[in-house]
């Protein structure tokens, strides 16, 4: 290289430098943020719905009937034993201290989450087996912080939980803390593994397949990095925006940022890599070849993060504020991811040159062993019997497909949604042996003074309902007079306690029915509590699935049309990518049921499986079939879709593998929504990655030919 030469190649090697040193002051910023984002979360499922819906109405009425208009969240403590009056009166006495009770790990008493002036006492089952004491905690127990950081509610839980089973143990008794206190507390636990446990395992998955696909002992370590610093960068942008109440963020919503920010840039990365090393093969200068690969890779990296992105935005049209949230966050993570790749990525590998390949240094040879090997035998097998590969994937996929109608993704109620029984389930299943499934947690029905007495008749008349009482001024204490109907402005709350767990989906097919019966006799009557607000969750997550489903496939009709200048591929990709959606909604109802043995599906899986694996079932369509187009410019459409597929088939697997692998590790986190998304979404891109794009599409697309690209004027290019 002379001296000039030289010399003009010092600019893009300061500017990689430059543009290195950028992005490592932003992650200075973001990094120490992200660190703190499970701080911002929000995982109450009241807190997620809309304004409109009759429990949210109901709720802010409830509220205001205590008498520091603190809504409270029933937390139970239930012993087991022989009981007796001794033990009552022992018992009642140890309550009494309970609130002095410092929180684990903190200085706080109990007392300040617990609503003030209400007593603590237990109460007898009628087979003098089981004593339930009810805990009036503060909703502020579930958004408050102690001062290490740790959210306030899982500590009082765990507080509790040491408590009544030293008690317990020392009186010849058993104890389970639940309601919905603990089982809140359990729910923010398992999403206290996602700063950790989840983090570390995605980032050892990661590394592990990048050494395995490159066989480098260094390369791999760019990638990653450049992922790491892509995640920390959301992380820290999701975190301002939460902190100001610009977006909700609930724990699922961190659970996914992290997998999903990991895997897509990874998939960004391991493409713009891969035409790299082809690029470095053709040109002596490594900038000249970033130069080449950036321009192949540019177009099809945009485009496919553009179609999550488009994807994920339109849950703002849903109406769960957690799924709206989820919107932006995912579509952020999937910027960063963008953006970090090509900038940060391509800087760093023309900063570190050539030998970051080592031991398989890409030479100046003009040599493209990806011609060659596994891939060009698959090329060769769609070339020679394409028509018959595509109609036996596409019979495969329909069968496997017809089993999506039986999936049952009717809801989960929070003591399904464990993967592993905890304490405040097993409590749950206890109660209902001594007490109605409902008590401690009943519906509430606000109701006109006047109207009380027919709506108390009504509802006994409800099937499923245990008992009717009117809210009092005080706690109904045995051996003591009644306490007075409480009244406020008129109203009255009706307390309708169910015979079953009210956290149970029987439970919630109870509140249609007493809707029905109140609002006949008057339609202004307001039904709220848990088991209402669970219902009201339901109902508009089905809102969701048919509303949010069609406007996204829509959006992502005119990104392919846009991208591939051609409405009949668009359209080809699109429905193969539908197809395999449905077909791996029918593999989830066969393992979720059969070998999971999990109770069913969140009633938002559906449009949360649909969001990730069309949008990003698509991008290996795109990176497939954008290299083809570039391809069939220059040798013909059939010719052109052969070379595709053999150039990209193994960055594209391996990209496949990456994302799989990433949404798999859900399955770590002890919740059955995230594990079963993780399942569907790796389930779903193994099968784009090795069916779909593998044969499906490139079987099709050279039967179809040249008429693929209709109406470009590539049409004409046989």
């Amino acid at each position: 290289m002379n001296l000039k030469t030289e010399h003009k190649s010092r600019r893009p090697f300061i500017t990689a430098l430059v543009v290195i040193f950028i992005w490592f002051g932003a992650s200075g910023v973001f990094g120490p943020l992200f660190g703190s984002l499970s701080t911002v979360q929000e995982n109450d499922n009241s807190a997620f719905l809309p304004q409109n819906a009759e429990s949210t109405q109901a709720s802010k009425i409830i509220s205001k009937f205590s008498s520091d208009q603190t809504q409270t969240i029933p937390t139970l403590v239930l012993y087991l034993g022989d009981i007796d009056e001794t033990k009552i009166a022992g018992l009642n006495a140890h309550l009494a201290t309970l609130g002095s009770t410092q929180i684990l790990g903190s200085t706080i008493a109990i007392s300040k989450y617990l609503i003030p002036g209400q007593p603590i006492f237990a109460f007898p089952s009628q087979d003098k087996k089981a004593l339930l004491v009810n805990l009036p905690l503060t909703s502020n127990s579930a958004q408050d912080s102690l001062p290490n950081k740790k959210p306030v509610l899982p500590e009082i839980i765990k507080t509790l939980r040491e408590d009544s089973a030293t008690y317990a143990k020392a009186n010849g008794l058993t104890a389970n803390v639940t309601g919905v206190g603990a089982l809140l507390g359990d729910l923010f636990g398992a999403f206290g593994g996602i700063d950790s446990s989840l983090l570390l395992t995605t980032l050892g998955v990661v590394a592990f397949i990048l050494i395995i696909v490159y066989r480098s002992p260094v390369l791999w370590i760019l990638p990653l990095f450049s992922s790491v610093i892509a995640l920390s960068t959301a992380g820290g942008i999701v975190y301002l925006l939460a902190k100001n109440n610009a977006i909700d963020l609930s724990g699922q919503s961190q659970g996914i940022l992290s997998v999903l920010v990991l895997g897509a840039a990874t998939d960004y990365a391991l493409l713009l890599i891969s035409r790299y090393r082809e690029e470095l093969h053709h040109y002596d200068s490594r900038f000249d070849a970033m130069k080449a690969a950036y321009k192949g890779v540019f177009e099809p990296i945009l485009a496919s993060g553009s179609t999550v992105i488009v994807s994920l935005l339109v849950l703002l049209l849903s109406e769960l504020s957690n799924n709206r949230g989820l919107g932006p966050v995912g579509a952020i993570g999937i910027a960063a991811s963008m953006l970090t790749i090509l900038t940060l990525l391509p800087a760093l590998l023309v900063a570190f040159g050539r030998w970051i390949f080592w031991p398989r240094i890409p030479r100046f040879d003009d040599v493209n062993s990806q011609l060659e090997g596994t891939w060009a035998k698959i090329g060769a097998g769609v070339e020679k019997r394409p028509r018959k590969l595509w109609i036996i994937t596409s019979v495969l996929l329909v069968v496997l497909a017809g089993f999506s109608t039986t999936l049952n993704a009717k809801g989960l109620s929070t003591v399904d949604a464990f993967t592993k029984k905890q304490d405040s389930v097993i409590g749950l299943d206890l109660l209902g042996q001594h007490f109605p499934g409902g008590a401690g947690q009943p519906t509430e029905v606000v109701v006109k003074r006047e109207n009380v007495e027919e709506v108390t008749k009504a509802l006994r008349t409800v099937v499923g309902v245990a008992s009717v009482e009117p809210m009092r001024t005080g706690p109904v204490i045995p051996g003591q007079p009644v306490p007075d109907v409480k009244v406020l402005s008129g109203q009255i709350i009706v307390n309708a306690t169910l015979s079953m767990n009210p956290d149970s989906t029987e439970a919630r097919n109870v509140i249609p029915k007493i809707r029905a019966v109140v609002h006949a006799i008057d339609p202004a009557i307001l039904v709220g509590g848990s088991t209402a607000v669970a219902f009201d969750t339901d109902v508009a997550a089905d809102h969701d699935n048919k509303t949010i489903i069609p406007i996204v496939l829509l959006l992502i009709t005119i990104i392919l049309g846009l991208l591939l200048r051609s409405i009949l591929s668009a359209l080809l990709l699109l429905s193969t990518v539908v197809l395999s959606y449905f077909a791996t909604l029918g593999a989830c109802q066969i393992v979720f049921e059969h070998i999971f043995h999990f109770k069913g599906a969140d009633t938002s899986f559906p449009l949360f499986a649909f969001i990730f694996l069309v949008a990003l079932g698509i991008d290996y369509n795109i990176f497939l079939m954008t290299r083809v187009r570039e391809e069939s410019a220059k040798i013909g459409t059939r010719a052109g879709v052969i070379k595709g597929l053999t150039v990209t088939g193994g960055v594209i697997t391996s990209a496949g593998i990456v994302l799989a692998s990433t949404f798999g590790v859900l399955g770590i986190l002890p919740l059955v929504f995230l594990a079963e998304l993780g399942f569907a979404v790796a389930f779903g891109v193994l099968l784009d990655t090795l069916i779909v794009r593998t044969i499906l599409v490139p079987a099709l697309s050279y039967d179809i030919g040249s008429k693929i690209w209709w109406p470009s004027e590539l049409q004409s290019n046989k």
